[in-house]
């Protein structure tokens, strides 16, 4: 049989094993794979697999405490020469504390004038977000607008993007993260910092999103809000 047969025979029989057009959607099984028979979500089994895939996507990771967050973001955005950072609402005050102290300008969105515009957003050096949870066998960090993670257009146009990742967020893979997921909320993945190839294959970064990625995991027992 050559390739092209193959090819064909498969799609006349996933045709033959198709449900009728008109079974009703609440019919339709659901027995596919929605588990990972492997690590729980937090392990640190999933941590280890998480911080290599984001490595081998060209991201930076950090890994700190709980208590140690605050001087990470801080070491973060000073090796990184951020002077003003974009922060959406419910970022932990606690994450920026050292920063602050050490001089950092904080641009919230939505501020006082309201949602930052692109402009706005043009200017500052980053964005800071936490993330709704993190993909360890995709290496995909996930966003869905919730507290802390802000709109989708607050991590798309500057141009250094760092998200704080709990291990307790770390989920095996992605059928485990749809099944935690809101699917009437407009969610982002992210794996790496935004990159393309043109036809002979040379990498261009920062085309459609921020082009430098930096992920700090945190591992431990976490602390109360704001703390």
């Amino acid at each position: 049989m050559s390739a092209r047969d193959e090819v064909l025979a498969r799609i006349a029989d996933a045709h033959r094993l198709a449900p009728p057009p008109d079974l009703p959607y609440d019919a339709l099984t659901r027995d596919y794979r929605r588990a990972d028979a492997g690590p729980q979500d937090g392990s640190a089994e999933l941590v280890e697999v998480l911080v290599d895939r984001l490595l081998d996507y060209k991201a930076l990771v950090r890994r700190t405490t709980a208590d140690g967050l605050a001087g990470t973001v801080a070491e973060a955005l000073r090796e990184r020469g951020v002077r003003s950072l974009a922060v959406p609402e419910g970022v932990e005050a606690g994450w920026l504390a050292a920063a602050t102290d050490a001089g950092l300008e904080v641009v919230a969105d939505p501020g006082p004038d309201g949602p930052l515009g692109v402009d706005a957003l043009d200017r500052v050096d980053g964005v800071l977000t936490g993330c709704a949870l993190a993909v360890a066998a995709t290496g995909t960090l996930v966003l869905d607008g919730t507290a802390g993670q802000g709109r989708r257009v607050v991590t798309l146009v500057p141009d250094y993007h760092l998200c704080v990742v709990r291990a307790d967020q770390v989920v095996a893979d992605v059928p485990q993260a749809v099944d935690r997921l809101e699917p009437t909320r407009p969610t982002t993945m992210i794996s790496g910092p935004s990159a393309t190839s043109d036809i002979e294959l040379n990498r261009v970064e920062g085309v459609h999103g921020p082009r430098t990625l930096e992920v700090v995991v945190v591992e431990g027992p976490a602390l109360p809000p704001d703390a």
